[in-house]
C-alpha cells in the first residue's frame, strides 16, 4: 500500500519562500510520477508542478514557472520537495502531494494520480 507523507507549508508574506516535502513508501521501482496540486476555496484543483522520478523530468504550470522548483529528494527512494519562492497572495491554497501507480513520462494530468497526501495549507499575505 502506497502512503504519502507531506511536510512544510504555513504562512508567509508576499515575496517570501516556503518548501514542501513529500515522501512515498510502498513502491518497488522508480517509474513513478509525483506532483503537487493545489486548491483554493471555490476553485478547481490544479497541477502546480510534477516530476518523473526515474529521470527527474519536470512540468510546471505557467503561473509558477521561474518561481517554483520541484526536485527529487535523493535521500529517499521516492520523494520530492517543492521550493516555492517569490510567493504571491494568489498562491494561497491547500497543496496536495500526489503520486501515480506507474508512469513512463512526466504527467500533469490529475487523472493519472492515484495516491494523495492529506494536504497542507500555504497562506501568502500581502
Amino acid at each position: 500500500q502506497v502512503q504519502l507523507v507531506e511536510s512544510g507549508g504555513g504562512s508567509v508574506q508576499a515575496g517570501g519562500s516556503v518548501r514542501l516535502s513529500c515522501a512515498a513508501s510502498g513502491y518497488a521501482g522508480s517509474r513513478v510520477c509525483m506532483g503537487w496540486f493545489r486548491q483554493d476555496r471555490g476553485k478547481e484543483r490544479e497541477a502546480v508542478a510534477t516530476i518523473y522520478i526515474a529521470d527527474s523530468s519536470t512540468y510546471y504550470a505557467d503561473s509558477v514557472k521561474g518561481r517554483f522548483t520541484i526536485s527529487r529528494d535523493n535521500s529517499k527512494k521516492i520523494a520530492n520537495y517543492l521550493q516555492m519562492n517569490s510567493l504571491k497572495p494568489e498562491d494561497t491554497a491547500v497543496y496536495y502531494c500526489a503520486s501515480t501507480r506507474w508512469c513512463d513520462r512526466v504527467s500533469s494530468a490529475e487523472s493519472s494520480y492515484h495516491y494523495w497526501g492529506q494536504g497542507t495549507q500555504v497562506t501568502v499575505s500581502s
